[in-house]
């Protein structure tokens, strides 16, 4: 599907002012060339609230072009009131293409989740990050995270996370499970399930975090190596739907929302809306890599 509405020209295109776009773009190619390093920018304010999306936005303004196809996804969702603002406030100020089909889409912008769909090298993902540091679970001043993260001091993570094991006999990191990039820093990959963190390692597009609040970009390009942090006893697992089937399509092995209804039963639903509307359409078989989980289309046919 894709959407056409009038270019509104009152504003610069793509609404930021072309100096500013600039300094995001060259801090974006310093975040790209030191992998999960946390790279401060100036933040310009926005029509929207800070919270709200504005780091992906700066983002996502700051690389788009009247060639780009654009796709906004909240929470796997093309039609939440965020994703459905946002992209009205891209399509009016850029005059893009925007479309729901993630194999359409150049430059896709997310909330918390990766896509179902495996993306390819012509694609760029932004990720809305609300907190770009992980290290603050365990430090509260922001001159000792940068003093840790550029010594590689990562201690104080460690035995948090041991502490957990300890306390709750499993690490209870859920969304937003801390990474390794490139072996030498710790990020945080924006707050998506377990479930989409095998995704980062060694992806073929390029994924950008913008974190507007608190002023900081960060990157993971292409075929770079992230793993999640885990002990050689304690291995980091994935959310697990065993046995469970989307009530829509009869799918598994994608990531579920369980939904409730008025008389308390519930029902999961495949998450990512536009996976889900390709699988109810019996569509062209989505593409799918993820070496810990299972093919999305196993047992469909059953």
């Amino acid at each position: 599907m894709i959407a056409f509405q009038k270019f509104n020209t009152q504003f610069n295109f793509a609404f930021i002012d072309e100096s500013t776009k600039r300094e995001i773009r060259r801090k974006l190619l310093k975040a790209i060339c030191i992998p999960g390093y946390q790279v401060p920018y100036s933040s310009p304010e926005m029509p929207i609230a800070r919270g709200w999306g504005t780091g992906g936005l700066h983002v996502t303004l700051s690389l788009i072009g009247r060639q780009d196809v654009f796709k906004i996804i909240d929470q796997g969702s093309d039609a939440s009131v965020n994703a459905c603002n946002l992209r009205d406030f891209v399509r009016r100020t850029t005059d893009c293409r925007t479309t729901f089909d993630t194999r359409e889409a150049t430059l896709i912008q997310s909330r918390h989740r990766i896509t179902e769909e495996t993306l390819s090298e012509h694609q760029i993902l932004v990720f809305q990050v609300p907190q770009p540091e992980p290290l603050r679970g365990v430090e509260r001043y922001e001159r000792k995270t940068r003093e840790m993260h550029g010594e590689a001091d990562y201690a104080k993570m460690w035995v948090s996370l041991y502490e957990s094991y300890v306390k709750y006999g499993d690490i209870m990191e859920g969304a937003g499970y801390p990474v390794k990039v490139n072996e030498r820093y710790i990020m945080s990959p924006s707050p998506i399930p377990r479930w989409d963190v095998p995704n980062l390692n060694h992806s073929q597009c390029l994924f950008l975090f913008g974190a507007g609040r608190e002023k900081r970009l960060y990157a993971v390009p292409p075929h770079t190596t992230v793993t999640p942090l885990e002990f050689e006893d304690v291995r980091f697992r994935t959310e697990k739907f065993p046995g469970i089937r989307c009530a829509m399509s009869g799918a598994e092995g994608a990531f579920m929302d369980e939904l409730y209804g008025e008389d308390t039963t519930s029902r999961h639903v495949v998450n990512d809306s536009d996976f889900l509307d390709k699988l109810l359409a019996n569509d062209e078989p989505p593409r799918w890599e993820n070496p810990y989980l299972r093919e999305v289309l196993d047992g469909l046919d059953g």
